[in-house]
């Protein structure tokens, strides 16, 4: 054996003992644990103290419930998609007072508003970091009108600097791609709202969101299953303020719908409203065309039509 690889493996023989010295008690070869609350290293078995002394590395303030934690953490907040920056930056209040509350004087204000400009200069550097800020900010926008949960804006923004990344933006507006965004996040976690709602809202017209839309959709490769009658359910129930027996009646219409085939080529809008209103007739609750009309945005005409079709579904049905 030559020395190289004699001085090797006793190395290694060295590093395996030191290793397993760290993990075992010395005493006895039991387990070793760490006992936080006293700083020591305390064997399970025989209970021998091994090391004391240790360098606490949590805070150094304690709280006893979770809003007491919260208050007292001096961490900052997670890095999210909704803004341009991820909130890595420093925003710089727009109050002119101190730390405790008393305000500043008059160069102190000069200089505050000197730091406030060149920190919005700073945080937008080129055009494709400012594009960024106005649609995430179109998004922010849209989604608050629409009553929208932060996990389809933060998908909407996500869906939008794909596009910006790809070079999809030339040709288009800044306005029409993150309503299309957010149009899509929307009926991708299964909240859908209806094209009409998002040109609501939107400040481009509902063809260029529908235009832009497919292209959005068709060169990101997104998987976007078609809108399902019963996701609309509960928003049309909730603000009918039906109870929850019609609501699951009104399911129970579009399930039998989708066995009859009765649901192929008609909007989804359309069939939810027309089973929210057939099911409130069904329970004997007191709604009328207009007011789910107006609720989903729908025609009168179309509620009728397919009302129609969803009770003669009803009982076309096998009888078991």
């Amino acid at each position: 054996m030559s020395e190289h690889t004699r001085t090797r493996r006793q190395t290694d023989e060295q590093t395996e003992e030191s290793a397993s010295t760290e993990t075992a008690c010395p005493e006895c070869s039991g387990t070793l644990v760490m006992d936080d609350e006293h700083g020591e290293t305390v064997c399970q078995d025989c209970g021998l103290v091994v090391e004391t002394d240790e360098i606490d590395r949590g805070p150094e303030w304690r709280a006893f419930d979770a809003s007491e934690k919260d208050e007292k953490s001096r961490v900052g907040a997670p890095t999210t998609n909704m803004m341009h920056d991820k909130g890595l930056s420093t925003n710089i209040d727009w109050r002119d007072k101190d730390a405790y509350g008393n305000s500043l004087s008059g160069k102190q204000r000069q200089k505050m508003q000197r730091l406030r400009k060149w920190n919005e200069r700073f945080r937008t550097r080129d055009s494709k970091e400012r594009n960024l800020k106005q649609a995430l900010g179109e998004i922010d926008r849209m989604a608050s009108a629409l009553g929208l949960p932060e996990n389809v804006r933060e998908t909407a923004s996500v869906i939008y600097r794909r596009a910006l990344d790809e070079n999809l933006l030339p040709g288009r507006s800044i306005e029409g791609v993150s309503t299309s965004s957010v149009y899509a996040a929307a009926r991708q976690a299964g909240v859908p709202r209806s094209l009409d709602e998002i040109t609501e809202v939107s400040r481009v017209e509902k063809s260029e969101i529908a235009r832009t839309y497919r292209y959005v959709v068709r060169e990101l490769g997104l998987e976007v299953a078609p809108a399902d009658p019963e996701s609309y359910v509960p928003r049309f129930a909730s603000s009918l303020e039906l109870s929850d027996e019609a609501e699951h009646r009104a399911r129970q219409l579009l399930q039998n719908a989708k066995e009859q085939g009765v649901h192929s080529g008609k909007s989804p809008v359309g069939l939810a409203a027309a089973a929210v209103y057939a099911a409130a007739l069904l329970t004997n609750e007191k709604t009328t065309q207009a007011a789910v009309s107006e609720v989903a945005d729908i025609s009168e005409v179309t509620i009728r039509n397919r009302y129609h079709e969803l009770l003669e579904a009803e009982q076309d049905l096998p009888v078991a």
